[in-house]
């Protein structure tokens, strides 16, 4: 927690840029002293460095560029003219990133104290925790941000889950669930629309949810792959009457085995595959009836959630493989929670709900900078989706 008089120091947005400007020079400047030391082999003013045949020959300013601007360092020489620095290269005019390496830090789940000991251990940083608290601080804005940016008109698939989390709110520690949607843009691009912070998982927050990705810019979504949450499906086409909604395959799977007692799992699971893994629908609905004939006196409630749900467990038969693959389950979503969990698995709880969002925000981040790829196929799924939705697309 910083202390009201440190913070008492800034009283704009320009004090705190100075602030991380000074800090950034003085860092630089006393990891410089540190190469040198190691470069002569002795800690300035030691009696080790008498007659060693080379010694510190005073300084020389640099001017460099970083996140706050130009500015001066001290950068240190040696009699002989050998020293090669490394945070600050000859010839270059930009140093180490401090913010950006605590930034990194942070986003591998470091706390702010532990981020101070790899700093002094690691990089021979001296680093207080209120200088850190400062930069890592930072990131709620550029979070903020982030999340009201605006969205595309049109996304060819949305992915939506949620991630739960261990908060502390009024004395107490309680699961609060991270929602996040995953767009498919039509360049074949997977990109997290955002993500926002309920109590629990249920069908009017996500209602919420889809508001806002309208607000945002986005009016048409071609296909959305949710899990079989109550409701789900009737909020989307609430907000997006055209769109397709597909209930996850494999969360329909789990809730079916729930029900199910061990010695008849592996012949109940090989069963019901026979049902989404039918080349169309009117096969499927026949795999359905023996499943049922079969196991619908056991485990009634497990069939009739297949009935129940039939129509939206089985959107993805309508399309062709190619985009079959990637929108009957929700596993690319699923995929991404288990990155997040482990960026953040040092957490056991969360102080607050911002710094739950800056650590998920910061974990999704050094995520999305390996979405680099269109998806696999892209040009024949792009094909299939002009072919299909030629009304509803414009390049």
């Amino acid at each position: 927690m910083l202390s009201k008089e440190f913070l008492s120091q800034f009283k704009t947005e320009e004090d705190v840029s100075q602030f991380l400007k000074d800090l950034h020079s003085q860092v630089l400047e006393q990891m410089l002293q540190g190469e040198m030391d190691a470069h002569l082999g002795y800690d300035k003013h030691s009696t080790d460095g008498y007659n060693s045949g080379n010694s510190r020959n005073g300084s020389f300013s640099k001017k460099i560029q970083s996140e706050h601007g130009e500015h001066l360092i001290e950068v240190p020489r040696d009699r002989k003219g050998e020293f090669e620095p490394i945070v600050v290269p000859k010839h270059q005019s930009r140093g180490l990133s401090i913010e950006r390496l605590v930034i990194s830090l942070y986003a591998k789940g470091m706390s702010v104290s532990d981020i101070e000991d790899e700093l002094r251990d690691i990089y021979q940083i001296n680093l207080s925790t209120s200088a850190i608290s400062i930069i890592t601080n930072k990131v709620t804005q550029t979070a903020i941000e982030w999340q009201n940016r605006p969205l595309e008109r049109l996304y060819m698939v949305v992915w939506m889950d949620g991630i739960v989390f261990k908060v502390r709110e009024s004395g107490k520690v309680i699961n609060k669930t991270v929602y996040l949607c995953v767009g498919l843009n039509n360049r074949g691009y997977k990109e997290v629309l955002g993500m926002w912070i309920g109590k629990t998982e249920s069908s009017s927050f996500w209602m919420s949810v889809l508001t806002d990705l309208k607000a945002r810019g986005v009016e048409d979504i071609l296909i959305t792959v949710t899990d079989n949450l109550n409701g789900f499906t009737e909020t989307i086409r609430a907000v997006f009457p055209q769109s397709t909604t597909q209930i996850c395959v494999v969360h329909q799977i789990r809730n079916s085995c729930r029900y199910v007692v061990w010695k008849d799992l592996k012949e109940f699971t090989a069963d019901m595959k026979e049902i989404y893994t039918s080349v169309n629908r009117d096969q499927a609905a026949i795999a359905l009836e023996e499943f049922e004939r079969k196991w619908g006196a056991k485990y009634r409630h497990a069939v009739q959630s297949w009935h129940r749900n039939w129509n939206d467990l089985t959107a993805f038969f309508d399309f062709p493989i190619e985009i079959r693959t990637i929108i009957y389950t929700t596993n690319l979503i699923e995929n991404l929670n288990g990155k997040i969990r482990k960026y953040t698995k040092t957490k056991l709880s969360f102080p607050t709900d911002d710094a739950l969002r800056k650590s998920v925000w910061l974990a999704i981040s050094e995520i999305e900078k390996k979405w680099t790829m269109p998806i696999r196929n892209w040009g024949v799924v792009m094909n299939q989706f002009l072919v299909i939705f030629e009304n509803r697309i414009e390049l």
